[in-house]
């Protein structure tokens, strides 16, 4: 039989589908085959395309017989699985190996993230690393001698460095901007529950803010939040000894802090024979300046502070009396000093100095209502006794979100962690240490024949002026740092302090807390007297260029230095270092 002419019953007969196309991306084939069935289809050209076709369906189909198409051939039934089921199979096929593709890829993410998230600071960035490592060891064998720095404990390093540092916070706790604050929240509540418990305040007289960046910041937030642009402020002096951020102006005018060209300042200053603040023309200038806020305390003053005077007077003149606290509020806190609490309205103070906690600020404020005696801002001759402290909400909107951003979650934590140990009976201990530190290295200068200005301290510092012995504080303090010993320059009223400060400002915080008694002081005085005999030689010979990189160069060798710096850092390393260790 020549099956050439075969009659047309030898043509498929498909039950259903007539024409349908696939995509053989499961062979990694992309070209496209068309499948189709009709009743004149001859077996020759028309059965082998679509054999083929069929047959390439077919390749790892799953049997099943139930919607199988069906088709005869040559009498001889066929069965041919649905073309949807392959379909099906290839998209499991592409789902399973997409499925084993994105778990490689995540796998690889994770890998990445933990490579780049988790590297130590060594290996990440070598040279940082380096850097630190020379600082840590400046630290090590330094005498440190600068009267706003002190060392931190581990726990409170633990807590900066720490993931909190990742977290924004504006607000106040409860009212912040962003979510996820829960237990920031809760880590800002016990901070300030702990700095009213570390000063002994209570939470109904007082409140308090532990968000500024800085104690200068603290201090401008309560001038904005307080006082309207160009009114008046009163604080000492900065060659008296007072700070920067209480409003200062250069001899020739110039606003030198932000202080002075947003707002109206005048200073008070100290007795020039006494070096005592002379609270008679304070009064005088105050009744005639009427400044809007008083502030009392200073940065290099070394003398306790009247405060109840200071009180009288912001009454008379209907001033809000304000104390910076910054260098002696770890005095304070241990009951080491007169406290500012007792008459002031608003307190401010840093974080880091004789109160050994993290670098910041922090603003206490009245709350409640006024009694009589400090009702400043109730009209004179007004009786009204039912006026309350309006200071709280315009600080805290001053901090935020007038001035600030989020607060920095890690040195609040960090806050709380050193607030806790003030309120211990050992802070106290190393308080009292440090007041008899003070006094032992005033006396050892003294006995020298050093001049002191008021001739001692009745806190952590002492004002050395250096003009007796023919030197500028900025050649002394070269040469010390040449020793690896860290003072600051500071002005004393009556030199040309802008220009060329006659003294040098010289605490004991940071030595006390890594041990040091009375009679290391005693040999810190010795040192710094050596130091003040080479800086002398040096002027003389001319060995002082103009440019301080040039200078420390020309000094590195010279022997004396050399000498005393090896001095220095056998002394320093014989003394334990908190944070860290060498």
């Amino acid at each position: 039989m020549d099956f050439r002419h075969a009659p047309s019953d030898l043509s498929f007969r498909l039950s259903s589908h007539t024409t349908s196309s696939i995509s053989r991306s499961s062979t990694g084939d992309n070209s496209s085959y068309l499948c189709s069935t009709g009743s004149n289809s001859s077996y020759p050209s028309d059965f082998r395309q679509q054999k083929d076709e069929k047959f390439d369906l077919l390749k790892g189909v799953v049997d099943d017989d139930s919607d199988d198409e069906k088709f005869s051939l040559l009498g001889q039934p066929l069965r041919v699985k649905r073309q949807r089921d392959a379909h099906s199979f290839l998209d499991q096929d592409s789902a399973k190996r997409a499925a084993v593709k994105d778990e490689a890829s995540l796998e690889t993410r994770r890998a990445s993230v933990k490579e780049w998230g988790n590297q130590s600071l060594r290996i990440a960035d070598p040279e940082i690393h380096n850097i630190m490592l020379k600082e840590k060891e400046r630290q090590y064998k330094g005498i440190e001698l600068v009267a706003s720095e002190n060392f931190v404990c581990r726990a409170v390093m633990e807590a900066l460095g720490s993931h909190l540092t990742n977290k924004y916070s504006e607000g106040m706790p409860g009212a912040r901007y962003y979510t996820g604050n829960q237990y920031i929240d809760e880590i800002e509540l016990l901070c300030c529950a702990r700095a009213l418990a570390a000063f002994d305040l209570d939470s109904e007289k007082w409140g308090v803010n532990v968000q500024p960046y800085s104690c200068t910041s603290a201090n401008f937030a309560v001038y904005t939040g307080l006082l309207s642009p160009k009114d008046r402020i009163m604080g000492l002096d900065s060659a008296s000894g007072g700070h920067l951020s209480h409003g200062y102006y250069s001899p020739v005018g110039k606003k030198i802090s932000a202080t002075s060209i947003f707002f109206e300042s005048f200073p008070y200053r100290v007795n020039p024979l006494t070096g005592y603040v002379d609270y008679d023309k304070l009064e005088e200038k105050a009744l005639d300046y009427r400044p809007k806020i008083l502030i009392c305390g200073g940065s290099s003053y070394p003398r306790e502070w009247d405060y109840a005077r200071c009180r009288q007077i912001a009454d008379k003149c209907g001033a809000v009396l304000m104390c910076d606290m910054a260098h002696i509020s770890g005095l304070v806190a241990a009951k080491e000093c007169a406290s500012p609490f007792e008459y002031c309205d608003i307190v401010t103070s840093t974080t880091h100095k004789s109160l050994r906690g993290p670098r910041g600020g922090i603003i206490f404020f009245r709350r409640g209502l006024k009694s009589r005696k400090q009702g400043v801002l109730l009209t004179h001759g007004d009786d009204n006794c039912n006026a309350t402290y309006d200071f709280e909400d315009r600080i805290n909107f001053s901090v935020f979100p007038s001035l600030q951003g989020g607060p920095h979650n890690n040195h609040i934590a960090a806050l709380a962690i050193a607030l806790k140990q003030v309120a211990s009976p050992e802070y106290r201990v190393y308080i009292r240490q440090v007041k008899k530190n003070a006094q032992a290295l005033a006396s050892a200068l003294l006995r020298r024949n050093c001049r002191l200005v008021t001739n001692g301290t009745d806190n952590h510092l002492l004002l050395w002026d250096l003009t007796p012995l023919g030197l500028t504080a900025k050649n002394y303090e070269m040469i010390c740092e040449a020793c690896h010993i860290t003072v600051n320059k500071s002005a004393i009223y009556g030199d040309n302090g802008a220009i060329s400060p006659g003294g040098v400002r010289i605490g004991t915080p940071a030595m006390t807390t890594r041990g040091c008694l009375e009679a290391d002081f005693e040999t810190i005085a010795e040192i710094l007297l050596k130091a003040a005999h080479i800086t002398k030689i040096v002027i003389r010979r001319g060995k002082l260029g103009k440019l301080h990189k040039d200078i420390m160069k020309n000094l590195q060798n010279n022997k004396d230095i050399v000498e005393l710096r090896n001095r220095v850092e056998t002394f320093a390393a014989s003394f334990a270092m908190p944070g860290f260790d060498i």
